[in-house]
């Protein structure tokens, strides 16, 4: 299966999904130290996004997400590749400054995590491998 959107931020990577059906706050809901989720709530509370591919929704919360995604990045714990249905200008800033792959106008609920996927950024193209 082959789906297409809209490039936010070039890059072609390979690797398993994570998927919620849940926005995502990156400042407060996100552990820039560790990657892991810390949202009370959350449906991926204590998961790692470290090199997934990060499919939700759309993010939500503070501008200062962009820059949560951005130290992540430094830190070596950014999700290799983000897919959202809408993508917002938070995670939209965010992946350029961090040079993260992005795609949105993705239809998520056809994802499930564990999927291993193929996102081209090139082409805003995402391919689920296996």
């Amino acid at each position: 299966m082959k789906l297409s959107g809209r490039k936010i931020y070039q890059g072609m990577v390979k690797g398993k999904a994570l998927v919620t059906q849940m926005g995502i706050s990156f400042y407060g809901g996100v552990d820039p130290d560790t990657g892991v989720i810390s949202e009370k709530d959350h449906e991926l509370l204590g998961k790692n996004i470290s090199g997934t591919i990060l499919v939700f929704p759309r993010g939500k919360g503070s501008t200062v997400g962009s820059y949560t995604l951005y130290r992540l990045k430094k830190n070596g714990l950014a999700p290799a590749a983000i897919i959202n249905k809408d993508c917002e200008t938070i995670t939209a800033v965010g992946c350029i400054i961090s040079e993260i792959p992005c795609i949105d106008q993705i239809e998520i609920e056809t994802l499930e995590t564990g999927m291993v996927l193929l996102v081209n950024g090139e082409e805003g193209t995402v391919e689920v491998v296996s």
